[in-house]
């Protein structure tokens, strides 16, 4: 009697991630099998048909039965989870429960919120189950050819799909895997919540970059694209850049393809957690905060007439300021400059948000190596994050570390005069005007607050802290 294999690995899940991370799986040589639920009419034969066409798969064993699929698993079985986050997850794993042994492994390589991740190890742990939350970072493309993954839970369980994630990961410029464990925990899952809150704010940057270059200074896309490309080198280089470059040359016929797509922005869930998030932690992220309000805002209904009373385009007061006039190739540079600061701003704030979240939840996550991981495969993927992991991100903030100081005070003057003329024109720049705004309190001696302080304990008794104490106690003043 012939004796039937078992598989190394299950994939649950065959949307567009789940399918593209089979078939990377497939590739390395990895013995799979694949699940997908049947819905009469709607999903059917999806893990059978996804084999047919794909002739990498033509090993793997396809199921849309949940028990024969966890019985073709080696022991102890290992099962990548790619469904939406959220109660689909909770279903699911309720579902496998009863199917799986004492010392099985799920990984969760979904956008599940962090919280939701932590709360599923303790309950997975009652019954002899352990569960790995990993973020994965690259979309479509990364997922096929090679991710950013961000695994997190109790170490000892991730030594052993070690081999199995780190064979499919990016791999960073110096041959490393893009994967390595994070933390204890929801660990892995908030550090992807983290980068899609930079990644918000970067996509703003750039569309925010687009609108001053379009309707400030009266540039075509492709002019603008032609500007993207000479900046995507070095210091600025990026994926996003390099994809925002490919949209705006492209066209239909004799119209730009950008100029049909309606002017409103999607948001999926994890830029709102990760603005509560940094609420929850006391932690300033303005920048991803400005930058998914502005999503919301691009659906709010506008006022026509003060639409068509605006003129966006720059004076030649303004223009002169940015040396725009007599100097195109270094006003360009000025602005080139002022993209480059706001987006120290933006990473600063990401890590800071996380160097937090290590004291909230007792994590020690070594911030160089998640920089290292985000060098390739993810959505923020860029030189600069290649730059970051070289640095000492562990001592230092990132607006505190010495090789930027230079640039920092250097690059200030042309965000706050790029800043500066796009306001007065009318054109809505938040996640610029915000990096502005961070970095002129942050860089400041003094601030307002001892008056908001005072306003407090003035209605509320809350009290203030003199400088003049030495012990720093609490006192309350009666100001009447």
């Amino acid at each position: 009697m012939q004796q039937i294999s078992l598989s190394e690995l299950g994939v649950i899940g065959l949307g567009v991630m789940g399918k593209s991370l089979a078939m990377n799986f497939a590739a390395q040589s990895i013995s799979i099998s694949i699940f997908n639920r049947h819905l009469a009419g709607k999903e059917e034969n999806i893990a059978l048909d996804l084999i047919k066409d794909n002739p990498i798969l033509k090993d793997a064993k396809p199921f849309d039965q949940l028990a024969a699929f966890v019985q073709s698993l080696a022991l102890p079985r290992k099962i990548i989870l790619m469904v939406n986050a959220g109660k689909p997850v909770d279903e699911l794993i309720d579902a496998l429960k009863p199917l799986l042994s004492k010392g099985d492994i799920i990984i969760d390589c979904g956008n599940s919120h962090y919280l939701d991740t932590s709360r599923r190890m303790n309950a997975l742990a009652e019954y002899g189950l352990h569960l790995i939350g990993a973020g994965v970072s690259g979309g479509e493309e990364g997922a096929l050819k090679g991710p950013s993954i961000m695994p997190g839970g109790k170490k000892e369980i991730y030594l052993q799909v070690e081999h199995l994630l780190t064979a499919i990961a990016a791999k960073s410029a110096d041959g490393n895997a893009c994967c390595n464990y994070i933390g204890e925990g929801g660990a892995g899952h908030f550090v992807k919540m983290v980068h899609n809150g930079i990644e918000y704010a970067e996509m703003q940057l750039l569309a925010e970059l687009y609108f001053m270059l379009r309707n400030g200074l009266g540039n075509q896309p492709d002019e603008i694209a032609g500007i993207f490309s000479q900046w995507n080198t070095g210091f600025l280089r990026s994926y996003l850049l390099e994809i925002t470059i490919q949209i705006l040359q492209k066209k239909e016929g004799q119209h730009w393809v950008i100029d049909d797509i309606l002017n409103v922005a999607i948001s999926k869930g994890t830029g709102s957690w990760a603005t509560q998030t940094a609420a929850l932690l006391g932690t300033p992220a303005d920048m991803l905060t400005a930058a998914l309000f502005a999503r919301y805002q691009s659906a709010e209904e506008k006022n026509t007439e003060l639409q068509n009373s605006t003129d966006h385009s720059f004076s030649k007061k303004q223009l002169d300021a940015l040396l725009v006039s007599e100097f195109k190739d270094e006003s360009l540079q000025q602005i080139a400059n002022a993209y480059q600061l706001a987006r120290i701003v933006n990473h600063h704030q990401g890590f800071a948000m996380i160097k937090e979240a290590c004291k909230t939840y007792h994590w020690k996550i070594d911030l160089q190596k998640l920089a290292a991981i985000w060098t390739n495969g993810c959505i923020i993927r860029s030189d600069f994050m290649e730059q970051l992991a070289l640095m000492p991100l562990n001592e230092f903030a990132l607006l505190n570390l010495p090789a930027l100081q230079n640039t920092i005070k250097e690059h200030k003057l042309a965000l706050a005069n790029l800043t500066s003329a796009s306001m007065i024109n009318g054109l809505s720049i938040p996640v610029f005007a915000t990096a502005l705004n961070y970095l002129n309190a942050y860089s400041s001696k003094d601030a307002p607050m001892n008056l908001i302080q005072a306003q407090r304990d003035y209605f509320g008794a809350h009290g203030v802290i003199l400088k003049s104490d030495p012990d720093q106690k609490q006192i309350h003043i009666n100001w009447k």
